[in-house]
């Protein structure tokens, strides 16, 4: 009987393999620098083109190489690192798989060059496209350079999933970003596209910041470290003035390796408790030291998972070492906060309403009072009806189901609630959320229609961008002009606001953008979502009313009016509730009432 089960081709092989290890031109700067590291290297030139896409060249000062080991460094699970199943559960190096430069080699033409200090000659191998090495003699100062071209030029289906050259240059920007704070005294310089990103000397971690983040952070972070037989915990933390509205600058390193966990990173976010606005997050840079047999780092390729051997102690360390740093530092509040009283119990009864947008809209509107006039209302800042794009007041007001009567007073609970009596009860309103549907269905026709609705600032506003975000601002240029932004660049990381869209509150042009930017980073990895929606979903957020903003009555209707006239106003574009009702039969019932 013929077997149905073959061996597959090595070179095959290879090509599957390194879906798992190369996902896309940042996997293999981290995993060519991960092999400068663990060389001891000193200093590391990174040099891409397109992206990375064309060229990816790291080039280091580390140990190097013998012509032996270079050519063998390409054979799938060939490494230096580890010999032996205690060698696994001991792993003190970045790397240890031997996958990466085979892998590497399956799917890119790849150039190393190398020399020891022991010796004079170097050696050069190539490998195309996961074929037999070439192997020759070299010139080469002592260390090791690896060049790699037309990265998945063999796997075209591969290279097709590639995003376009600045979402490329971001993510090796982020590699090459952790590098550098994992390892200040390791010199780096970061070249693409013939133009130097990067160029930084050895340096103490606090330098490290300023040279990255500017001179701004550098001043508003601290040092600090705790040691206990678990683990030792050190880095920078950040004070609550200079917090973020994202978590895009959190760093957690465990042995020097960036890991993702989103346990400690919680743990860290709790220290901070009752000391941050809601909404804001803190900037940290925190390594753990653990011992190896502790920490599983062999879950994924990737090796930014990690599994501990007891999550629950590292969860409680970490956060009493963070809470006593911050202490220690004078910046936790002595006096309690006063809580203010709220509602407890679950008052609501959350309506739900199936149909086409317009009778969701209609039944929707029933919900209010239509015994007279609608109110006098304003136009609400953000929630502006634009070339007929929404339904104005004036149009609201002539129809009665679409207005709110004028018998119908609304109150405004703490300012961040609305308090709307209905024909059946009374209506619940979150203003925040209610606001941000009607920007996000404003923002999602703009980028739908022909021009974009912009109001010229009388004095542009100029930001100082990280490189990593300047390439984001480029590659989303298009949506944030369709939005209504007016951007130009100078330099290579300066950007210059002219014009912004109607919905932006005079005196937040800048941070708008940036925090639209931090929150549409946050939600990059959500691959469901076209860009366009996530950018809308991120400017909606940013842009919209806050929790806290106090409302007169006119913008209080003018902001219902407007939220009944969008097709969805039951949910936030993050799918929070935005009306909740509560019934005159619960009411009774609370209140032991029979009648």
């Amino acid at each position: 009987m013929t077997s149905i089960i073959k061996i597959l081709p090595p070179q095959l092989a290879n090509k599957i393999a390194a879906g798992e290890v190369v996902g896309r031109p940042a996997s293999v700067v981290k995993e060519l620098a991960e092999n400068a590291i663990d060389a001891r290297a000193k200093s590391l030139t990174v040099i891409i083109k397109d992206g990375g896409k064309t060229l990816i060249h790291v080039i280091d000062d580390g140990n190097g190489m013998s012509r032996e080991d270079a050519a063998l460094a390409f054979e799938r699970h060939a490494t230096s690192k580890i010999a032996t199943y205690e060698d696994l559960e001991n792993i003190r190096t970045l790397g240890f798989r031997g996958e990466a430069l085979a892998s590497i080699a399956a799917v890119a033409q790849v150039e190393l060059r190398t020399r020891q200090a022991s010796t004079d000659v170097g050696a050069r191998v190539i490998v195309d496209g996961g074929m037999e090495p070439t192997v020759s003699p070299d010139a080469f100062p002592v260390g090791t350079s690896v060049m790699v071209k037309n990265l998945f030029y063999n796997t075209p289906g591969r290279r097709n999933f590639l995003k376009n050259n600045s979402t490329e240059f971001k993510h090796i920007f982020d590699i090459v970003q952790r590098t550098a704070l994992a390892y200040p005294s390791l010199a780096i310089r970061f070249i693409s596209d013939d133009e130097t990103v990067l160029n930084l000397q050895a340096a103490t971690l606090v330098e490290r910041v300023k040279d990255i983040f500017g001179e701004k952070a550098s001043q508003t972070v601290f040092y600090f470290k705790q040691e206990s037989d678990l683990a030792i915990i050190s880095g920078l933390l950040g004070k609550p003035d200079f917090a973020r509205k994202s978590r895009v600058e959190q760093y957690l390193f465990l042995n020097n390796r960036y890991i993702i966990n989103r346990s400690i990173n919680h743990a860290v976010f709790q220290a901070y408790e009752n000391m941050l606005e809601k909404g804001s997050f803190p900037f940290f840079i925190v390594f753990l030291e653990v011992d190896p047999h502790r920490v599983d780092v062999n879950v994924h390729p990737s090796k930014m998972e990690v599994k501990f051997d007891d999550e629950s102690s590292m969860y409680k360390f970490v956060l009493s070492s963070v809470r006593r740093s911050l202490s220690e530092h004078d910046l936790v509040p002595k006096a309690g906060i006063r809580e203010e009283s709220s509602m407890e119990g679950n008052l609501g009864l959350r309506f739900q309403h199936t149909g086409s947008s317009e009778e969701r809209a209609a039944s929707w509107r029933d919900l209010l009072k239509r015994d007279g006039a609608s109110a006098g209302t304003t136009e609400l800042y953000g929630a502006r009806s634009v070339d007929g794009e929404m339904k104005t007041s004036s149009q609201a007001a002539a129809n009665p189901q679409a207005s709110t009567g004028s018998a119908a007073v609304i109150w405004q609970v703490h300012n961040k609630y609305l308090l709307v009596p209905i024909d059946e009860g009374l209506m619940v309103v979150d203003q925040h959320a209610a606001h941000e549907r009607v920007i996000y269905e404003l923002a999602m026709k703009r980028f739908a229609g022909t021009h974009a609705k912009s109001q010229q600032l009388l004095f542009p506003q100029t930001i100082d961008m990280t490189p990593g975000d300047a390439a984001l601002v480029k590659g989303l240029q298009s949506l944030l002009e369709a939005l209504g932004f007016s951007l130009k660049f100078f330099g290579k990381t300066t950007v210059i606001i002219d014009g912004v869209p109607v919905d932006v509150k005079p005196g937040q042009e800048s941070a708008i953008l940036q925090n639209t930017l931090d929150l549409y980073k946050e939600d990059e990895h959500n691959l469901k979502l076209e860009p366009r929606e996530k950018l809308a979903k991120s400017f909606s957020c940013k842009a919209a009313i806050k929790a806290g903003d106090p409302l007169n009555q006119p913008e209080m209707h003018s902001l219902l009016d407007q939220l009944f006239g969008t097709e969805i106003p039951f949910v936030c574009p993050h799918g929070r509730p935005v009306i909740v009702k509560l019934s005159l039969a619960e009411l009774d019932r609370r209140f032991g009432r029979t009648s």
